[in-house]
């Protein structure tokens, strides 16, 4: 098997490297998008007690020891609480931009591989078309062992680049589902908290 899949040439190398690259950034991700991760649901009933025996201060230090975006959140709300609700929704979107940036990071990776596999399966093809007419040229088309090295090249590329940019753009469409879904969510609950903390504005 590796001895056909080097018989591709050198362009499976980067090839090689691409498929390494983006299962190495999918289970990265696949790790980090959890929603234990991202969304607690322990933080939010602990911060949801204090809140509801106005405990604010015991909310926001609950909120802070999280890491996750969700306690960022909370405590960005907590903090401005009783502001203007035009004030605090603009602070609240800010958030949520530096939340999604850090969701997405890692996936345009994905999307990058997924482009660049096919590409360079099409560039070793064309890399063993050449050699294949290289081979014609020098020896003419009796000797069929000259042509099928070319050819063989050809087809072990294609092959390879489709089979590493196909996973590849179902892994990076999956991310990107995933990361709008926990972004959907955060916006749910920063709406509520939005309600519940913001001083309605004159």
């Amino acid at each position: 098997m590796l001895q056909s899949l080097l018989a591709g040439g050198p362009v499976m190398y980067p090839i090689g490297l691409c498929s390494v690259v983006a299962l190495a950034m999918f289970m990265e991700r696949m790790w980090a998008l959890r929603v234990a991760r991202i969304l607690p649901r322990a933080l939010q009933q602990r911060v949801a007690a204090h809140m509801a025996a106005t405990r604010f201060d015991d909310a926001i230090g609950e909120a802070k020891q999280s890491p996750t975006a969700l306690g960022r959140v909370f405590a960005m709300a907590l903090e401005q609480r009783g502001r203007p609700r035009a004030q605090m929704k603009e602070r609240l979107e800010e958030v949520g931009r530096r939340e999604a940036a850090d969701l997405e990071w890692g996936i345009p990776v994905v999307g990058t591989i997924a482009s660049i596999a096919p590409l360079l399966g099409l560039l070793g093809t064309v890399g063993g078309m050449i050699a294949t007419f290289a081979a014609i040229q020098e020896q003419g088309l009796g000797n069929v062992g000259a042509l099928a090295g070319g050819i063989s090249q050809a087809l072990i590329t294609t092959f390879a680049g489709l089979t590493v940019g196909i996973p590849a753009v179902v892994a990076n469409r999956f991310l990107l589902s995933r990361v709008d879904g926990l972004l959907l969510e955060l916006e749910e609950i920063s709406l509520g908290l939005l309600d519940a903390l913001a001083k309605e504005d004159a």
